[in-house]
């Protein structure tokens, strides 16, 4: 286990999360492994395994961080949705998730290979924010809308969750991607993240009651 403080333990698992968020935006999922991780902080390996089991670990314990962080974004349109008309809730909701391509990129490419490898107890703190999300924006809901039921703000949570799982591929595509693309006369768009959840939301949302 960890020696030290809270604070520091914090600290050093943040020190751990910030190097795996480096080496999986240039390297990917198989680039990411203690060792390197170990070459871009202050810990070796052996002090690395005292916070993560696994690489699979590091890379949930990402996913919580930035899906704790969307959360906190979230919750602050809880109040403010009661004024706004769908166009300008659907801008405020897409503008959470514009700088979250981290967030995104392991929901569509790695998390089978995360939950395959990671503790059920490390899962079920990712649950833990993903229904936090969910709880959010149903209260996002009832505060645009007063008259939607629980069951109307799950069947919008539920298409909602399903939709991000698959954004991340058409904002981000490889070289290798556009080649095979003009070779099959495929036209290439990549729309920003903003606009692709900026869009899907003007389709979801109901209008704003009169």
């Amino acid at each position: 286990m960890p020696r030290g403080s809270p604070e520091l333990t914090e600290k050093r698992k943040n020190e751990i999360l910030d190097a795996c968020e480096k080496i999986y935006g240039t390297q990917g999922f198989y680039g990411v492994n203690i060792k390197e991780i170990s070459k871009e902080i202050s810990l070796t390996r052996p002090a690395i395994y005292n916070y993560f089991e696994t690489k699979e670990e590091i890379l949930l314990g990402l996913l919580i961080r930035e899906y704790a962080d969307w959360c906190d974004r979230i919750e602050k349109l809880i109040e403010p949705a009661r004024e706004f008309n769908r166009s300008e809730l659907s801008a405020q909701l897409a503008d959470t998730l514009r700088d979250k391509a981290t967030l995104l990129r392991i929901l569509n490419m790695n998390l089978f290979e995360i939950e395959q490898n990671s503790r059920v107890e490390r899962l079920a703190e990712f649950k833990i924010q993903f229904q936090r999300s969910r709880a959010a924006l149903s209260e996002i809901l009832r505060a645009y809308r007063a008259d939607m039921d629980g069951a109307e703000c799950g069947e919008f949570c539920e298409i909602f969750s399903a939709f991000l799982i698959g954004v991340f591929p058409f904002t981000a595509h490889t070289e290798k991607q556009r080649e095979a693309m003009r070779m099959a006369d495929v036209s290439i768009a990549e729309p920003s993240i903003y606009e692709m959840v900026y869009a899907c939301l003007l389709k979801l949302l109901p209008e704003e009651k009169c």
